[in-house]
């Protein structure tokens, strides 16, 4: 590119070219800025400009990289804002980072505060830090920290709602009882169609399921009383749970997790009140009531699903009907009905806890849902897997 190559771009404003670009020789450069510089009139200006300088130093050598010298002439500035400031400061960093020179002249003395208040430019354009890889060692330590911490943090938020919900019993006037309506409506009646849908899904894969190896053998009249049998046990209050976690959890911790971003619940600590007994007592309690009933729910669906699915193969209503009489008990029925309730205290605790973990940001708040979800379905294998040892144990 020859002195006489230019690059300039008009003004919105006038037909002035605002920016003329030209290359004085190998090693040396020049902008001249001229007019009104602003927003409007550096709309085409920045990439051509930024376009040409890429060009000319991947024109230089890196011997000579650091005698390269571009010079920005502000002398015939008329009016400059902060865009005009933007686009200086622009060139400069690609100066730098490319390792040449970059010389400022005939800048109005007004405009050098505000320009001073960019400097040093390695400021607004920091080096990215590179973090150290870590060792498997101390990966493996640290997932460990944090596992304690969580374990800690667990049990000792299960002492306190402990002691909490022995005090909403001795003093039942003082428990928020709207909290708790709002809770249950919300976790329990609004849940009643998703569960629904799922529970009758259930019953029709896993008495199609089962009715496939059991045609086999002829034995196609138990498939009614062993789908039965392990809905009211195991199915309706697992799957319940599940729905639970993915749906009420989230939810707790969701909106417990907006108020500590915004501070209200370090609010209550400060007005002398217990964000336990406030905050999560109410849904705790919400939980215990409506897990059973949804899961009552589920087991009736359910069953009612396998007794249509079973009318396929030549079962009637009423073999399905003595069938599942001869195989459930009404302990059948208790067990699983426990069992909910104790799913439903893990999976309201479970969002409570999350929530009152958030931390500060945005994400927080979807962070601590994802965690309440996945503590939820954790905590509800757990519990599930004790329960099964403990109803071995006793025949229960």
């Amino acid at each position: 590119m020859s002195v006489s190559d230019t690059i300039s771009t008009v003004s919105v404003a006038s037909s002035t070219p605002v920016a003329v670009w030209s290359q004085i020789d190998s090693s040396c450069a020049k902008i001249v800025l001229s007019g009104i510089v602003n927003v409007y009139s550096l709309g085409g200006v920045w990439t051509q400009m930024r376009s040409a300088q890429n060009a000319w130093l991947a024109q230089i050598s890196p011997a000579n990289i650091k005698t390269a010298t571009l010079t920005f002439d502000a002398s015939q500035v008329i009016s400059l804002d902060g865009a005009g400031i933007a686009f200086l400061i622009g060139i400069e960093e690609a100066q730098q980072k490319a390792g040449a020179q970059f010389d400022l002249v005939g800048l109005d003395s007004r405009y050098q505060p505000l320009l001073n208040e960019f400097d040093p430019i390695s400021h607004l354009f920091p080096v990215p830090v590179v973090k150290p890889k870590r060792s498997f060692i101390v990966s493996t330590g640290v997932a460990a920290h944090n596992i304690i911490d969580d374990a800690r943090g667990l049990i000792t938020f299960t002492g306190h709602l402990a002691a909490d919900l022995v005090w909403s019993i001795r003093h039942i006037k003082q428990v928020r009882w709207g909290d708790f309506v709002n809770a249950a409506v919300e976790a329990g009646v609004a849940a009643l169609p998703i569960v629904g849908l799922v529970a009758f899904l259930i019953g029709v894969i896993l008495s199609f399921q089962a009715a496939i190896g059991m045609e086999q053998f002829g034995a196609t009249s138990f498939v009614g009383p062993l789908a039965a049998l392990g809905i009211v046990r195991e199915m309706g209050p697992l799957i319940t749970a599940i729905l639970l976690a993915g749906r009420s959890s989230a939810a707790f911790a969701a909106e417990i997790g907006t108020m500590t971003v915004n501070s209200e619940v370090d609010a209550l600590v400060s007005g002398g009140l217990s964000p336990i007994r406030f905050l999560v007592v109410p849904r705790v309690l919400a939980g215990i009531l409506v897990a059973p009933i949804l899961t009552l729910f589920a087991d009736i669906v359910s069953i009612f699903a396998s007794m249509l699915t079973m009318l396929i193969y030549g079962i009637p209503f009423i073999n399905f009907y003595n069938g599942m009489l001869s195989a459930i008990d009404v302990e059948d029925i208790l067990s699983g009905l426990i069992k909910a309730t104790l799913f439903g205290v893990v999976v309201s605790a479970m969002g409570c806890l999350r929530g009152m973990q958030t931390g500060t940001g945005a994400a927080a708040v979807g962070i601590s849902a994802t965690r309440a979800v996945v503590s939820s379905i954790v905590m509800i294998v757990l519990v599930d897997g004790i329960f099964a040892f403990i109803s071995y144990k006793t025949g229960f």
